[in-house]
């Protein structure tokens, strides 16, 4: 074989090779794609659990009177989580949740917003049983703050707006400075047009809370609801919360689920859950003074906060009462 020729069939193996390579890359390629496809249209055929009632209405308006009459609820397979819980909220006060984990304080959230069904009592808004009020209608109604706020890839007014579809810019900025998010926003480069990347990965934590404040104000709600909102934030942000939830007392119903005591010592009355029931309830100087459930979960938070200093070199050291560091 010459040269020339032996020159000739490499070239022609290689171009005869590259497209079954080609090839086999594009069966893993459509059986990657299969599989993501399979996986989306699990989720898009899911039939909800919860659904509109037939004759489901929306009142003219609601004030925000929360009602919650021996409700009893467990999840699958688990042990009880609410056992014939009752309290009522009036319209405008803020009311705090606390107790130990698994104590039932988000499960209050999830069947407020139907997310679930309760196993046996009834939940109320302003009278009306809310599995008799439209699903969009309850939670257009309710604002929601959660612990991990969701942000989506787009600018900041994008992420504010989405609360509520077609707001102007003065709302967004309006709902912005309710929030404690506008000087912070002006900030950025581009102001509220700001790309800030998928989840806001170019916001601090605080400043993600902000804005997922921001966008739960905008539609005006008459029930906010804050779900370990400052669990993850530094003590700045918390502060600039905490300042904007005060302007907003009176204003409507709010229900703070707390995990840090600090937040919830305004509130015009806070609730202890321990087992799935009210263990005490009354206003952070009177659960105090009563040396209870309360007193005993603000002395642990305080005794964590003093005992526990930073080490440069050995993460944590645990001091007893007697020594200083």
């Amino acid at each position: 074989m010459t040269l020339g020729a032996l020159v000739a069939f490499l070239g022609l193996l290689d171009k005869m090779f590259s497209p079954l390579i080609a090839l086999s890359k594009s069966n893993f390629k459509f059986q990657k794609a299969t599989a993501a496809g399979d996986r989306i249209f699990e989720i898009t055929e899911t039939k909800p659990e919860v659904l509109d009632v037939p004759g489901a209405y929306a009142p003219p308006e609601i004030l925000g009177r929360i009602e919650f009459d021996g409700v009893s609820f467990k999840y699958e397979r688990n042990q009880t989580v609410l056992d014939n819980f009752s309290l009522t909220i009036n319209p405008g006060e803020t009311i705090a949740i606390v107790g130990p984990s698994g104590a039932g304080k988000s499960t209050i959230v999830h069947l407020l917003l139907r997310f679930y069904e309760p196993d046996a009592g009834a939940i109320r808004i302003d009278g009306y049983p809310i599995n008799a009020l439209k699903l969009s209608y309850l939670r257009k109604n309710i604002g929601l703050v959660i612990q991990d706020p969701i942000l989506f890839s787009g600018s900041v007014r994008d992420n504010i707006a989405y609360g509520k579809p077609g707001a102007g810019q003065e709302e967004i900025i309006q709902a912005a400075k309710a929030a404690n998010a506008h000087e912070f926003i002006l900030t950025l480069p581009q102001g509220y047009e700001t790309e800030i990347g998928e989840r806001g990965v170019t916001l601090s934590v605080g400043e993600r809370q902000r804005v997922s404040i921001a966008r739960a104000l905008i539609k005006d709600p008459k029930i906010l609801i804050m779900d370990e909102a400052t669990s993850n934030v530094d003590s700045k942000s918390e502060a600039l919360i905490q300042e904007a939830m005060g302007r907003m007392s009176g204003e409507r119903t709010t229900i703070v689920i707390g995990h840090r005591l600090s937040t919830v010592m305004d509130a015009d009355r806070i609730v202890v859950l321990e087992e799935g029931g009210i263990a005490e309830i009354g206003t952070h100087r009177g659960l105090l003074q009563r040396q209870g459930a309360y007193t005993q979960l603000y002395q642990n938070q305080l005794q964590a906060q003093t005992q526990v200093i930073p080490s440069q070199f050995r993460g944590y050291k645990y001091l007893k009462k007697e020594e200083k560091p």
